[in-house]
């Protein structure tokens, strides 16, 4: 674009250079000013309606999906769920130029001159939302391929903070089929940044075997310091009786044609050696060979708080076995075997949901088990076919957890497909099949996990006539969620709307009159604390002085909620 900088006055020029100078010197920058301005980006307010139809399960729901622009949905969940959301996961559009990305309405393609700045700014104003959401130990996971992953890294670290980032890990997946393609891309990858690291506790110790998915979460760490062969030079020592094994019992026979030699058997019982035995092995490393006859192999704390002790395994090795402390784990940063989108989609069609390239249950089922709360608030703002809802509805039903899920998806409706429904059509049949169960094509019967969801759709309210266009059920599904309440709908038919909740009682009073007065009297007498709701509340602090009960107007209460951090920071209104 060609500079007019010939038309600008002094005054102009001098705030341009202030500006420039005051930018840091490194980090992402992208053509804000040249790019179409995002129309998803809005000042309404973001109000919720209830979908019974489109909701399954009986009574007050925890778990919600929200059909919407994920901006919108964003926002409102900021004003509902800001600070409570443990874990984030997200698959956005990866940019591919096939299809696969909507920018205002339309499909953004490889010969867009723009590609990765609309890219870079739809994902900035989500992320921003995002951030906000987050508990101060929540973390936040998000799938990428190689067309903007450096690029992604970038604006998490200027999101979220260089420090933040936990991992990059690679996802190995099945790869690309192309066979005229030069290399066969065989991965993918998922970047985790936490709200705040110096918050985030260690993983917790899932499955010390689970070596095929790349997580080791390991109680113990085993290091065999005996190596076969002549190179190494020769010791002789001996095991005494007492000597620990890391099997309960058996016998490891005496041997002299390959190393370690073992002079005599090795008899174990209750997990330690009945007699002493000798041994004649090429050690690996003389100095913990040292260690190992030193300590009299006694289990021993290192620098690092690792318990280290000496352990005969069954085919006669040695091993040094570092148990570590109950602060310490690691995950391996290479993701294997947890599924593939081709397997996934194959899967999803067997149930009559069509869906190009869904993430694998066991991918998200993996990254989410990282959280070591098993009642944590799991969030998918671009949930596509609802792989993050039927995760969540598996890991509870495997390690008995009461995790809850919150599904946005659009509807994906454009120019060219004004009548798609992504969300109703394919994230919320697949959840609802996996809560209830289903026939497969073949007539195979598929058991339910159990469960619901409350099916919610944004819909937004200029801010000039929210106090005149909002509605009561969209008030009170908003005040239940803020106020962490299972979600009841509505009910017109009562004078006022009850529900308890994590601090005392919450009401909403549609309207005040003395019989309403007298029915409010009634449901506080015997409460410690409630806060009431109301379009009148001076009328209600003139007619009832109970200290016990504090006052909020509406709709004042949720806008001023709402807008407290409505703009995203460094970015347009």
């Amino acid at each position: 674009m060609a500079d007019n900088y010939d038309d600008y006055s002094k005054e102009q020029l001098l705030r341009l250079l202030r500006e420039r100078d005051r930018r840091p010197n490194f980090g992402l920058v992208w053509e804000r000013d040249e790019i179409d301005h995002d129309l998803s980006v809005n000042n309404d307010f973001v109000a919720l309606d209830w979908d019974a139809d489109l909701s399954c399960g009986d009574g007050p729901q925890s778990n919600l999906i929200i059909e919407g622009d994920n901006f919108d949905a964003l926002r409102t969940l900021r004003m509902t769920h800001a600070g409570r959301v443990k874990c984030i996961y997200i698959d956005p559009p990866y940019n591919t130029g096939n299809r696969d990305f909507i920018y205002n309405d339309r499909f953004i393609d490889k010969e867009d001159n723009y590609r990765h700045s609309k890219w870079l700014e739809f994902m900035y104003r989500r992320l921003e939302l995002a951030k906000d959401l987050l508990t101060e130990d929540g973390v936040i996971f998000v799938s990428i391929n190689d067309i903007e992953v450096f690029h992604l890294g970038l604006l998490m670290e200027q999101v979220f903070g260089e420090k933040n980032c936990l991992a990059k890990l690679i996802w190995q997946t099945d790869g690309n089929f192309d066979n005229q393609a030069r290399f066969k891309v065989c991965h993918e990858y998922v970047l985790v940044y936490a709200a705040s690291e110096s918050q985030v506790g260690a993983p917790p110790v899932i499955d010390p075997n689970a070596e095929e998915t790349g997580k080791l979460f390991r109680e113990e760490i085993q290091n065999t310091i005996v190596k076969n062969g002549p190179k190494n030079p020769v010791s002789e020592i001996l095991l005494p009786a007492g000597f620990p094994a890391d099997f309960e019992s058996g016998v490891v026979p005496a041997r002299t044609d390959k190393w370690p030699h073992l002079l005599s058997d090795a008899v174990v019982e209750g997990g330690e050696l009945v007699s002493a035995v000798t041994v004649k092995s090429g050690w690996a490393n003389k100095k913990l060979c040292e260690r190992f006859i030193a300590t009299g192999f006694t289990p021993v704390w290192d620098t690092k708080n690792q318990l280290t002790v000496f352990k005969l395994t069954l085919n006669g090795a040695i091993e040094n076995v570092k148990v570590r402390s109950d602060d310490q784990s690691h995950v391996i940063s290479v993701i294997k075997n947890v599924g593939s989108v081709q397997s996934s989609g194959a899967d999803l069609l067997t149930q009559g949901i069509d869906f190009t390239y869904p993430k694998p249950v066991g991918l998200i089922k993996y990254l989410v088990s990282m959280i070591e709360d098993k009642n944590a608030l799991v969030l998918d703002f671009f949930a596509g076919s609802g792989t993050t809802g039927q995760a969540v509805l598996e890991l509870n039903a495997e390690d008995g957890g009461k995790r809850n899920f919150i599904l946005v998806s659009n509807t994906e409706a454009t120019v060219e497909l004004p009548g798609k429904n992504l969300c109703r059509d394919v994230c919320a049949k697949r959840v609802t099949q996996g809560i209830e169960g289903y026939r497969t094509k073949k007539g195979e019967s598929v058991a339910g996990l159990g469960g619901g969801f409350a099916y919610l759709r944004c819909r937004c309210i200029p801010a000039a006539t929210v106090f005149r266009g909002i509605q009561h059920a969209q008030i009170w599904t908003a005040l239940q969620l803020i106020h962490e309440v299972a979600l009841s709908p509505y009910q017109a038919s009562l004078s006022m709307q009850i529900a308890q909740g994590k601090r005392g009682l919450v009401i909403y009073l549609p309207k005040i009159n003395d019989a309403v007065l007298d029915v409010l009297h009634t449901a506080v007498q015997s409460v410690a604390q409630a806060v009431v709701y109301s379009w009148q509340p001076a009328l209600l602090v003139q007619r009832l002085t109970d200290p016990r009960l504090a006052f909020e107007p509406i709709p004042a209460f949720l806008v001023n909620r709402f807008g407290a951090r409505s703009t995203a920071k460094g970015g347009r209104p």
